[in-house]
């Protein structure tokens, strides 16, 4: 544990965006992150939400500015807004979904044409409370991560496991000399924002 107190640490703050198909659980995840809230049926996001926590690491205070993004494939055009300039992003399938897990794989390709070079990749899969109608393998999530040079984590925003350590360890990864310029974007609305955000309609968590 270092004995800098908290304002001696360097103080750096990263953009990270949260991508992947409508319904995988990207909004419970962040909220459960940034509030430890979760909400059963959260209702879908609509374009984008845009939240922001500190992390203190050992070398580092981090703040992090998280971009919650809409699934749903009729916004996937407005995505680079949202990833653009992005020094970390969040790739994230259901494990009872082997359509989101293909899912996942497409949003890892078009990040690797299109987004920053350098951005450090983490591939979640949630909801790990449902284990029982798992249908994406671990082991295979892990393989692809590993080919792809990802971060690999399973979680559930249910019941918060694992939910701080992908935050945390993304932190880590982030080159410490990172100032984010802020995204030249209007978010929308979105819940949980601690800054102007996004409408919601209703629909099942996304």
């Amino acid at each position: 544990m270092s004995s800098q107190a908290p304002s001696q640490r360097n103080q750096i703050h990263f953009k990270c965006v949260v991508l992947g198909n409508s319904g995988v659980g990207k909004s419970c995840l962040t909220l459960r992150f940034v509030r430890d809230e979760f909400t059963e049926g959260q209702e879908t996001t609509i374009g984008a939400a845009f939240l922001t926590k500190n992390v203190f690491l050992e070398d580092a205070n981090v703040r992090i500015e998280i971009w919650d993004t809409a699934g749903q494939e009729r916004y996937r055009s407005i995505a680079p807004m949202y990833y653009r300039q992005a020094q970390a992003g969040l790739i994230v399938y259901d494990i009872t979904s082997r359509d989101s897990f293909d899912g996942a794989k497409s949003w890892v390709k078009e990040l690797q044409r299109k987004g920053e070079r350098d951005t450090v990749l983490a591939l979640v899969g949630n909801k790990t409370d449902l284990k029982d109608k798992r249908k994406v393998d671990p082991d295979e999530a892990s393989e692809f991560a590993r080919e792809n040079n990802m971060l690999f984590f399973e979680a559930s925003a249910k019941d918060a496991t694992n939910v701080e350590k992908i935050f945390q360890e993304v932190a880590k990864k982030v080159p410490r000399q990172v100032q984010t310029k802020r995204a030249d974007v209007v978010p929308l609305r979105g819940p949980g924002t601690n800054e102007p955000a996004a409408p919601k309609s209703a629909g099942k968590c996304c």
